[in-house]
C-alpha cells in the first residue's frame, strides 16, 4: 500500500505545480475497492506506518529509475551504451529516455527528467504529511513517534539533496553560495495554497542539514517497519548522508568528523578483500558494509517488480541492459586490482562500418540478478574522510584512508603525498563507480567533463563552469508557479 491519492486535491496540485497525479502513490487503498481519507489513514499508528512504508517504495522507485540511476556515471563518462538487439542488432544508439540529457541539451518543455523532479516533490509532500499527523497519534508511544518523524525528516532531506544535485549548481559555484538552490518544502499541500520560490544554495543546504540534525535527535534503536534493517534510514545511514552533504558543501571539518563518526561507530566494517567480489555477486543480500540499500519491490508471490538489472544486467547475448562500462573507466584499474573482477566481459555483435563484428563489453557485477539501490556504504565514508582531510592539510590521514581502500583491492599503495587531490578523485571514481557519484564529483571539484570511449553525444566534452551542469526546471512546473525561476540558459 502506498502513499497519497491526490485526486481530491487536484486544484492544490495544479496551483503549486510540484506534483502530478501519475507520480503520486495510493496508500489510501487499504483493500481492493476500499479507500479512506487522508485524515482517517493518518489517525492511527498503523496507518502512518503504512504511509511511511509507501514513501520508501516511492523513493526506491524514484532513484532506481533509469533517469536517475545512470545519470551521474553516464554524464561523467563511466558508462557507455551496449549495442541493440532484434531489429536494431548491433546498432549503438542513445536511449530515448535520456537522449537530451546525455547531450547536455535537455529541454524544459519536454525534459527527460520531469518525472524525477515531480516524483521527488511528491515524496517530499508525503513526508510532510507524516510529520504533520504523527504528533497527534494516540496509539503510539513518544519513542515510536520520534522514530517515525526521524525517518520522514531524513527522507525529506535526502530528496531535497538529490534535487539540489541535479537542478542547482554545486555549492562552490559562487563564492557565497548565493546562486539558486531549489524550492524547499516543509509543509504539505493540506496546509493551503502557496507559490514557493527557490532558496539560494546556501539556504537549501542549511535546511537540509537542519532536517538531518533534527532527525538524529529523534532516532531510536530500530525502524518500526517490517523488513531488512538495511532497507530503512537509521542514525548511522543518516550520518552517512550528512557527511555527504557536508562534503558537497565543502564544510571540511564537519565532513571529516561526521564520516569519522560513521566509520568508528556505525557497527559496520569494510567488507574484506576475500569477500568483496562475492559480496557484490550475492543476489539476495547487499554487500556487508552497506549502510542503506533500498529493497526492490516484490509482489505477494515474491516476483520482482523492478531492479537496476534492467539497465545494467546481462543474461544472454540477446538479453542485456543498455549500460556498460566505458574503457575510460576500465583503464583506471591496475592489472592486479580485484575490482577489475567486478566486470562481466561479454562479446556482443556490433555494427562497425556496416559490418557485424563481435566486440567485448563490460557489464558491472554490482547490479546483476535482483539488486537493490545502494544508497550508502562504508567505503564512501573513508573517501569522504580522505577528501576532507586533504582540504584540512592532514596528508597522513588522506594516505591512510586511500590506502585502506587500495589495500583491500590489491592496488598499489600511495607512498608519497604528491597529487593527492587526483588520487582521491580517481579512487572515488573506481570504488564508487555506478553508484551515482561521478558527475557530482566532477562538478564539486570544478573539473571538465571528458567522455572518450563510446561517446556518441553531440557534446562529449563540457568545460567547467557551464550552465549545462544542471538540468532545466520542467516547464509545466514553472508555468504553474510564477515564483519558480528557471535555470539560466533554459526557457
Amino acid at each position: 500500500m502506498r502513499l497519497i491519492q491526490y485526486k481530491n486535491y487536484l486544484a492544490l496540485i495544479l496551483v503549486l505545480g510540484i506534483m502530478s497525479l501519475q507520480s503520486c502513490s495510493d496508500f489510501l487503498e487499504q483493500e481492493p475497492g476500499t479507500k479512506v481519507s487522508i485524515t482517517e489513514q493518518l489517525a492511527t499508528k498503523q496507518g502512518v506506518l503504512t504511509a511511511l512504508n509507501g514513501i520508501y517504495s516511492d523513493l526506491e522507485e524514484n532513484v532506481r529509475g533509469e533517469r536517475f540511476a545512470v545519470y551521474a556515471d553516464l554524464q561523467g563518462g563511466n558508462l557507455k551504451f551496449s549495442p541493440g538487439i532484434g531489429t536494431s542488432l548491433g546498432i549503438l544508439k542513445i536511449p530515448t529516455n535520456i537522449a537530451n540529457v546525455y547531450s547536455f541539451d535537455d529541454q524544459s518543455d519536454d525534459s527527460n527528467y520531469s518525472i524525477f523532479y515531480t516524483d521527488s516533490y511528491a515524496i517530499i509532500n508525503e513526508c510532510n504529511l507524516i510529520l504533520e499527523f504523527t504528533d497527534a497519534l494516540t496509539d503510539a508511544t513518544e519513542t515510536e513517534k520520534k522514530q517515525i518523524k526521524a525517518e520522514a525528516l531524513t527522507i525529506r532531506a535526502y530528496s531535497h539533496f538529490l534535487l539540489s544535485e541535479v537542478y542547482s549548481q554545486n555549492y562552490g559555484f559562487t563564492e557565497d553560495a548565493s546562486h539558486l538552490g531549489i524550492v524547499y518544502n516543509t509543509e504539505s499541500l493540506l496546509k493551503g495554497l502557496k507559490y514557493p520560490s527557490r532558496k539560494t544554495a546556501a539556504e537549501t543546504y542549511s535546511l537540509i542539514i537542519a532536517d538531518l540534525k533534527n532527525a538524529l535527535e529523534l532516532y531510536s534503536a530500530s525502524s518500526l517497519l517490517t523488513g531488512p534493517a538495511y532497507s530503512f534510514f537509521s542514525a548511522a545511514s543518516t550520518k552517512a548522508l550528512l557527511a555527504r552533504v557536508y562534503l558537497s558543501k565543502s564544510d571540511w571539518q564537519n565532513a571529516f568528523d561526521t564520516a569519522d563518526d560513521v566509520i568508528k561507530n556505525s557497527g559496520l566494517s569494510l567488507t574484506t578483500n576475500t569477500n568483496y567480489i562475492s559480496g557484490w555477486e550475492n543476489a539476495n543480500l547487499p554487500l556487508s558494509e552497506t549502510l542503506l540499500e533500498f529493497s526492490i519491490p516484490r509482489d505477494a508471490s515474491g516476483t520482482v517488480g523492478g531492479s537496476l538489472a534492467a539497465f545494467f544486467g546481462y543474461t544472454t547475448t540477446t538479453s542485456f541492459g543498455s549500460y556498460v562500462a566505458s574503457q575510460d573507466l576500465i583503464d583506471l584499474f591496475e592489472t592486479n586490482d580485484i575490482r577489475k573482477n567486478l566486470f562481466l566481459i561479454k562479446p556482443l555483435s556490433t555494427l562497425v562500418n556496416e559490418v557485424q563484428v563481435n566486440k567485448n563489453y563490460y557489464f558491472t557485477k554490482k547490479f546483476q540478478d535482483n539488486p537493490g539501490y545502494v544508497a550508502f556504504r562504508l567505503s564512501e565514508q573513508y573517501l569522504i574522510r580522505a577528501e576532507a582531510a586533504l582540504k584540512l592539510q592532514n596528508t597522513d590521514q588522506v594516505k591512510a584512508d586511500i590506502n585502506t581502500i587500495r589495500a583491500r583491492a590489491n592496488a598499489t599503495l600511495l607512498s608519497n603525498t604528491e597529487n593527492l587531490e587526483d588520487a582521491v578523485f580517481l579512487e572515488r571514481r573506481k570504488e564508487l563507480c555506478f553508484e551515482g557519484h561521478l558527475f557530482f564529483d566532477i562538478a564539486r571539484n570544478k573539473k571538465n567533463v571528458q567522455r572518450n570511449d563510446g561517446c556518441i553525444s553531440n557534446n562529449c566534452e563540457m568545460n567547467y563552469p557551464s550552465l549545462k551542469y544542471v538540468l532545466p526546471i520542467p516547464l509545466a512546473n514553472k508555468n504553474l508557479n510564477s515564483n519558480l525561476v528557471q535555470n539560466e540558459s533554459y526557457n
